[in-house]
């Protein structure tokens, strides 16, 4: 425990770590002094205290990136492109440290956090490279005195609402592709997990990047909702991008409907994972953990409802509780940690009541099935089987380390079952009948398909969802469209020569 609590210290002594937001291109407090608690989830420790801002001071990050917009947009795509570029050698270079704050907030294992750095890296150095590929075009004309053009512009000022689950990358995946496009960005991280944002306002003011181009502001949950209407609300806000719970971002949409603002949606998931009775089951083992466990099943893609076919379904139940079993859960500084905890223990609380719902209702448990003994933000890996489409967890999204098992006897009925939800972010599916790959694929009603993967983000492919899973893409050429419009030029009187 000395160890860890050494690496705490080594992390709160890193310049990396701000407890002031950024506007403006300084570093400040809330007009009215106030102030939040940032926690270490793992043991409730106190790592520091942050500005706890009002809607006032949210207005003045929006004035400031409002006043800044004009500037930033008429640099060329080239100089934006050189200044990401410093900002991800930073990033970069900072690799260990920023890993540590990760970890020291959100709770997840080290060497997850580290790859967590290397995925946000990838979206500065990706968009630093497509901010020179914002291409027009040139029309075919219907007149001979006509020429007609489309241009590619920025939208203005983007306020990005990230969650606290990836506080880190989900900053990077937003920022960098509104940067690139030319537009200025007001950061309004997760109240649970403010310090990785600060520490990207702090290499991105290292890196260059004027005064107003990028802001973050902090607050608490009880000035959450006003912060975030005031982002979604107001008439210098030309975009907003937010990731989070289908039932927030549903209350953005409504702010945003006051001024037809664009937005971008990355809301809830309720992912199936299908194994199917040719599937490798030992490929689909992994594929599963890889799914479900990484961040302690707290992200949403994590695989939700596991539909397993009868053939294969003991098979695959008694593998997956042999790999689960060597699942080690701890402080996620400890070494060889593979679940660290839950963000907190209201979190925990309601996987344990998906749990003992599902065991009220006839479920089994082969593994797991409670709290940790290090603490009540500590879930043990948990297996469930004979589960029903009655059960919670095949109806909400737990986010969290239990994997609930659905029998299933033909592909007919594995679809309904995966398609049966509001939601439609990712599916997964191993299967190695080739008919079956490209029919299951086009039939499944999300944006993102695994097939016989279980870890699918990258930076190159576009993110994002149907149904009540959201709007628009990030990652990839089309993530950067989502901070552009499209400005068609019609140019008349053209005389022909003689």
């Amino acid at each position: 425990m000395a160890s860890i609590a050494k690496a705490v210290e080594q992390t709160l002594k890193s310049g990396l770590v701000r407890f002031q937001a950024f506007v403006n291109g300084a570093w400040i407090d809330a007009k009215d002094r106030r102030t939040f608690s940032v926690t270490n989830p793992a043991d409730g420790s106190h790592l520091g205290d942050v500005p706890d801002m009002t809607t006032d001071d949210a207005r003045s990050a929006i004035d400031a990136a409002y006043e800044a917009k004009r500037e930033w947009a008429k640099r060329t795509s080239k100089e934006r492109s050189g200044l990401l570029r410093r900002w991800f050698d930073l990033v970069r270079r900072n690799r260990d440290d920023l890993a540590r704050i990760i970890t020291a907030e959100q709770g997840k294992p080290l060497n997850e956090a580290k790859g967590e750095v290397d995925y946000g890296a990838s979206f500065i150095e990706w968009y630093s490279e497509e901010a020179k590929r914002v291409y027009g075009d040139v029309l075919p004309s219907v007149s001979t005195s006509k020429r007609l053009f489309v241009l590619k512009e920025p939208v203005g000022v983007a306020a990005l609402i990230t969650p606290w689950n990836f506080p880190f990358s989900m900053v990077l995946r937003k920022a960098s592709a509104a940067l690139a496009a030319g537009c200025t960005a007001v950061v309004k991280p997760a109240e649970d997990t403010p310090l990785c944002a600060l520490a990207l306002a702090k290499l991105a003011e290292d890196a260059g990047i004027p005064a107003g181009v990028y802001n973050t502001i902090t607050c608490s949950r009880d000035n959450v909702a006003g912060v975030g209407e005031m982002l979604a609300a107001s008439e210098k806000i030309a975009m907003v991008s937010f990731t989070g719970s289908t039932a927030v971002g549903k209350l953005l949409l409504k702010h945003c409907a006051s001024n037809v603002t664009k937005v971008s949606m990355e809301l809830g998931g309720q992912a199936a994972f299908i194994v199917f009775d040719s599937a490798d089951a030992d490929a689909a083992v992994e594929g599963a953990a890889n799914a479900k466990f990484r961040n302690a099943g707290q992200a949403c893609i994590a695989a939700n409802r596991f539909l397993v076919q009868e053939g294969i379904h003991d098979l695959f139940c008694e593998k997956l509780k042999v790999a689960m079993e060597k699942l080690f859960v701890g402080n996620g500084f400890e070494e060889g940690v593979t679940v660290g905890p839950l963000i907190n223990q209201r979190a925990a609380e309601k996987v344990m009541a998906h749990v003992t719902d599902a065991i009220s209702k006839g479920g089994k448990v082969l593994c797991g099935g409670d709290f940790h003994h290090l603490g009540r933000t500590f879930f043990k890996p948990t297996l469930l089987s004979h589960c029903t489409v009655d059960m919670l967890p095949a109806r909400e999204e737990t986010f969290g380390p239990i994997i609930p098992v659905f029998k299933f006897k033909t592909e007919e009925e594995a679809l309904k079952m995966a398609n049966s939800t509001q939601y439609g972010l990712a599916s997964y599916f191993y299967s190695t009948d080739f008919s079956q790959i490209w029919r299951v694929a086009e039939s499944l009603e999300c944006g993102v398909v695994g097939v016989n993967e279980g870890s699918v983000t990258t930076e190159v492919a576009p993110f994002g969802g149907v149904k009540q899973s959201g709007i628009g893409k990030e990652g990839s050429k089309y993530g950067i469209e989502e901070f552009l419009h499209t400005k068609y030029i019609c140019m008349g009187n053209i005389r022909p020569g003689k």
